[in-house]
C-alpha cells in the first residue's frame, strides 16, 4: 500500500474577522500608514466600521528612523490612511 499524504483544507479568513480577533482579545496592533513609511500607529482596537475605521485607545505614534515614540491617546483613524494592520511585539 502507497503512503498518501491527507489534503489539509486552508479556510480563508475574511480581514473583518481578523481585526475582530484583534478587537476581542484586546490585542496591541501597529497600523501602517499610507504614504507615511518611517511612521506607524500602535494601539489597542476598541471599535471599527465597514469602511476599516479604527478607533483605537492608548495610541502611540512610533517614528521607525528617529527611534522616537509619542503618546497621542484616543483616536479615531480613518480607514482610507490604513496600509496594514498587524499585532504590536512588545514594548
Amino acid at each position: 500500500m502507497a503512503y498518501r499524504p491527507q489534503k489539509v483544507q486552508k479556510v480563508m479568513v475574511q480581514p473583518i474577522n481578523l481585526i475582530f480577533r484583534y478587537l476581542q482579545n484586546k490585542a496591541r496592533v501597529q497600523v501602517w500608514l499610507f504614504g507615511r513609511g518611517t511612521m506607524r500607529i500602535e494601539g489597542i482596537i476598541i471599535g471599527f466600521d465597514e469602511f476599516m475605521n479604527l478607533v483605537m485607545d492608548d495610541a502611540v505614534e512610533v517614528y521607525m528612523k528617529k527611534d522616537f515614540r509619542r503618546q497621542i491617546g484616543r483616536i479615531l483613524l480613518r480607514g482610507d490612511n490604513i496600509t496594514l494592520i498587524m499585532q504590536a511585539g512588545p514594548q
